[in-house]
């Protein structure tokens, strides 16, 4: 079973000391809200209902008095002083101010923003307005924004493997000082792969509200049924695909599907194929990565590897509905909610979403994994494929090479360098007031929220996952196949070097489209891949894109 995984255990609390959690109470409160003053301003959201106050104030008084040998009655008024209880004058620092934060089009990712920003008003006094665009759209747009100095938008909730487009040229705002000045944030918490990837040259400049790993989904009620395991490889993912296709899942009595992935063009379809390359390409560890050779920089695509990952990804077409190459992940997640699919791919979301009684009818039906891995692997001496054993799969689980795919590291806050001082901070204040565990450890609980588990809290605390929903069984799974990929020492990197986009979102998406769709075999797909990232390295400066890429999956020399 997948639960063997986990080689690492970076969740002992041994391990990772957990910073306490800092509660100010105020009568009957549990949570107050202090805006701490500093330079840079660190940001602690939280909210005072009460205090007290020493009031004086005139009574009445009646004593017994003894006149002339008789006891009489007196009364008088005197000034007596009191310490009462009234209601409390909150600190509004950010009164007046406007933050205008760009990210992708909701409902998912943006909708946490816009739900928690009437809150955030309350509590500092500053209006947050959420700007969306497409995802094919916000790199560019934001680029656009930094670049020109137009400066419309004050932060950026998008992709850290960004950042290294964005901070050299001094675009984002440095947030180490903030960060580690910020005790409501509680940094420490963060798991440091996530701190890791969120961070440039040592210094942080976004904050995760998410965090993301690709992920196997399957129908454990099928796989039951059928007396089968959840697949450990990839040709065991096809042959589960094609004994379920054509089946009816749901009852409707329609035919469904083996197999749903996401393939629409300009849709994030491009990360799939990674997912599938991983375990093929990357077998000694982390630091050896899945996309450049280390010694030439040369595309590790025109190789045996990457194209037993290309025909495997297209061989799951056949088993996938007949519109798929049109399909986007919203359209995926829907198909697997309503029954429709034996397996699918999809970060954290969909375990999540199918926990909706009003959008999923495979509530306590659905199960999750680590993605597939291979039995063999590439030998990038000769580009040829050769089976896993000791020395060509270190990392190997039962001869199983698995390497999981941080694929796009989590949505992310970022805050724009070039805006007024009051903004930058009231920016910041936003972003840490959704990352505080507080704010976070709901929402990665939520489907329509798109934001996955990243903090220790989230995987160590089950109760949250419970009260969301989750049976204990299914938690415990759910968050398994997460810490598996999140413990993994094969965990492939996303790529973070300049002009990524032109890579992956550009020629990559292009190039595996028009494969998908029957223009290109697979020997013309890898040579048009290889010579269209050459063109882009040279471009951009092959050496220090080399030395970049070298640096980021910890490989530097």
């Amino acid at each position: 079973m997948m639960r063997q995984l986990c080689v690492q255990q970076p969740f002992r609390k041994e391990d990772f000391a957990m910073p306490r959690v800092k509660i100010i109470l105020f009568g009957m409160l549990l949570m107050s809200t202090l805006i701490v003053a500093c330079t840079p301003q660190a940001v602690e959201v939280t909210r005072v209902v009460t205090e007290t106050e020493v009031v004086t104030e005139q009574i009445e008084v009646t004593r017994v008095v003894e006149v002339g040998g008789e006891e009489q009655i007196v009364t008088e008024q005197i000034e007596v002083t009191r310490v009462v209880e009234v209601p409390a004058q909150e600190s509004r620092p950010f009164e007046g101010v406007e933050v205008n934060i760009l990210t992708f089009v909701g409902p998912q990712v943006a909708e946490p923003l816009q739900r928690r920003a009437p809150d955030f008003t309350e509590l500092t006094g500053a209006v947050v307005n959420v700007v969306t665009v497409p995802n094919s759209e916000l790199y560019q747009k934001a680029l656009t924004d930094l670049a020109t100095g137009t400066n419309s938008y004050d932060g950026f909730l998008f992709a850290p493997q960004w950042i290294v487009d964005f901070a050299p040229a001094g675009y984002l705002e440095d947030l180490t000082e903030r960060v580690n000045a910020d005790e409501a944030l509680q940094w420490d918490d963060v798991a440091p792969f996530f701190r890791d990837f969120n961070s440039y040259e040592g210094s942080v400049y976004s904050i995760p509200l998410d965090g993301d790993f690709h992920m196997l989904y399957y129908r454990l009620d099928l796989l039951e049924e059928a007396g089968l395991e959840p697949p450990q490889t990839w040709d065991d993912y096809l042959t589960i695909a094609a004994t379920f296709n054509g089946q009816d899942l749901n009852g409707d009595g329609e035919a469904d599907y083996g197999s749903c992935i996401s393939k629409a063009r300009a849709q994030q379809a491009y990360w799939w194929i990674y997912t599938i390359a991983g375990p093929y390409l990357q077998s000694q560890g982390t630091a050896e990565g899945v996309f450049f050779d280390l010694e030439t920089f040369e595309p590790l695509v025109n190789n045996a590897a990457f194209k037993r990952a290309l025909e495997v990804y297209k061989e799951t077409t056949d088993y996938g509905p007949p519109d798929e190459l049109n399909l986007g992940l919203g359209d995926i997640r829907g198909l697997f909610l309503s029954g429709r699919c034996a397996l699918a791919l999809d970060w954290g979301d969909i375990g999540t979403l199918a926990l909706d009684p009003d959008n999923s009818s495979v509530q306590g039906l659905t199960g999750s994994s680590i993605t597939p891995g291979s039995r063999q692997v590439l030998d990038r001496a000769t580009g040829e494929l050769v089976d896993c054993n000791e020395e060509s799969c270190p990392y190997a689980i039962d001869g199983v090479n698995y390497a999981p795919y941080a694929s796009f590291g989590g949505w992310a806050g970022a805050v724009n360098a070039a805006v007024d001082p009051l903004v930058k901070d009231a920016a910041y204040a936003f972003f840490s007031y959704m990352a505080q565990p507080a704010q976070a450890n709901e929402d990665v609980t939520v489907g329509r929220t798109g934001y996955n588990p990243y903090r220790f809290s989230q995987f160590l605390n089950r109760q949250p996952w419970v009260e969301a929903g989750f049976s204990p069984d299914a938690a415990a799974n759910y968050l398994g196949a997460i810490e598996d990929s999140l413990d993994s020492p094969n965990m492939v990197l996303d790529l973070r070097i300049p002009g990524n986009q032109q890579y992956q979102q550009v020629e990559l998406d292009r190039i595996i489209a028009q494969y998908l769709a029957g223009e290109l075999d697979t020997d013309q797909a890898a040579q048009a891949l290889f010579d269209a990232w050459e063109a882009i390295s040279a471009e951009q400066g092959r050496d220090e894109q080399h030395q970049t890429y070298l640096a980021t999956i910890g490989a530097s020399q």
